[in-house]
């Protein structure tokens, strides 16, 4: 089916909750018009959604390390910032160098398979919900199979084993955050159920992992470590908690969450003035300091589904999302300094697109003016930046 004859034939609105379904409806109308066809997000999507095609279907299975409990179901990674010690023999324990990644991390585990995998289904899903084209479905249903479903290859619903550290753990709740693009898989599934690829039996298959998920996040010790993270970690984790809750069936779990995040997260994360002191105390701080906002940005589209509005939620002293946003807003501007001293420069092109998803969820005169003083401003975006 065409993507005219989708937008002519569906009023059905997926049931999405990190991106907003009247949004998405919306766009899909607008992209099978003949102005919307030739949206420079839409043709970069479809780009990606090619090369998605092209992409190897991986698993667990496919790692040269096994994590400590010996399974290989078990998904492992390591901490991006830990080294060998070179004062050590055997270089153990290894010692932290923030924001400088060591590259065994990046090899023989589970994180960039995952990360390729959940960022693939996401853009084949998003490829098919605009098009109607089968194909993309087909794909994004064998990537999800052989990750999550099937017995030989299946990912077991926990991250017990994630972010270790040689010579001193063996996982660390920190590691949950490589599980943030959960928040889009879930959304995913909802784009896809259209598709005749997609089955009823693989969305039992993928609820029931997600539930089983959902409560080992809720109840672990690795779980109830990341929810006491104080800076990105931990607003990362309410908002995968509060997405898994909404897709699981435990809104009430959702609003609890939402409602506590004046005293647990604004309250210790940013000062009077908006800034975030414990991102700007990082070696890549401005990249950080988007980072965290980009989970309150989710978490503020999740409260709609919810029935919190983010947006009013305020300390007694006046912090709030707003007050953050606007405290890194002047910085979209690549001639305005930025106050610390980084390992990488800052992504000022990110940050403008990061304000413009703030603006597709609230409308904000300081940040409308921010937004169009940038010539390069996207004037839609199909997903988080």
């Amino acid at each position: 089916m065409g993507p005219e004859a989708l937008a002519q034939t569906s009023s059905t609105q997926a049931r999405t909750f990190a991106l907003s379904s009247e949004r998405l409806q919306a766009q899909r109308i607008y992209f099978a018009s003949p102005a919307g066809q030739n949206n420079p997000e839409l043709v970069k999507l479809l780009l990606e959604a090619e090369q998605a095609l092209q992409l190897r279907e991986a698993s667990v299975m496919d790692k040269t390390s096994v994590a400590a409990s010996g399974d290989k179901h078990d998904y492992i990674s390591l901490g991006p910032y830990w080294w060998p010690d070179p004062e050590k023999p055997n270089g153990l324990p290894y010692i932290r160098k923030d924001g400088n990644v060591n590259p065994e991390s990046r090899s023989g585990t589970d994180e960039r398979a995952m990360k390729a995998t959940c960022r693939a289904v996401e853009t084949l899903a998003l490829a098919f919900w605009f098009t109607g084209q089968e194909r993309y479905a087909v794909k994004a249903t064998a990537l999800l199979r052989t990750w999550f479903l099937q017995p030989a290859t299946r990912m077991n619903p926990n991250l017990q084993y994630a972010q270790a550290i040689p010579g001193i753990t063996s996982g660390r709740g920190i590691g949950i955050i490589d599980t943030h693009n959960f928040i889009y898989l879930q959304d995913s599934l909802a784009l896809l159920a259209g598709s005749v690829a997609w089955t009823q039996s693989d969305q039992i298959g993928m609820q029931e992992w997600l539930q089983s998920y959902y409560q080992w996040l809720r109840t672990s010790a690795n779980g109830l470590d990341e929810a006491s993270e104080l800076n990105n970690h931990g607003t990362w984790y309410d908002a995968l908690t509060v997405a898994l809750a909404l897709g699981t069936g435990h809104r009430d779990d959702a609003r609890s969450i939402l409602q506590a995040l004046p005293t647990k997260r604004l309250a210790v994360q940013l000062d009077l003035q908006g800034r975030q002191p414990l991102e700007l105390a990082r070696t890549n701080s401005f990249n950080y300091s988007m980072f965290n906002l980009m989970a309150y940005l989710n978490l503020a589209q999740l409260g709609q589904a919810a029935g919190v509005d983010v947006w009013k939620l305020s300390t007694a002293d006046g912090k709030s999302l707003a007050s953050a946003l606007h405290a890194i807003a002047p910085y979209a501007d690549p001639n305005k300094p930025w106050p610390q001293v980084d390992l990488q420069n800052g992504d000022r092109a990110k940050l403008v697109a990061l304000l413009v998803q703030a603006l597709q969820l609230r409308e904000d005169p300081l940040l409308r003016a921010t937004v169009n003083a940038r010539p390069e401003a996207p004037t839609l975006l199909i997903r988080m930046p």
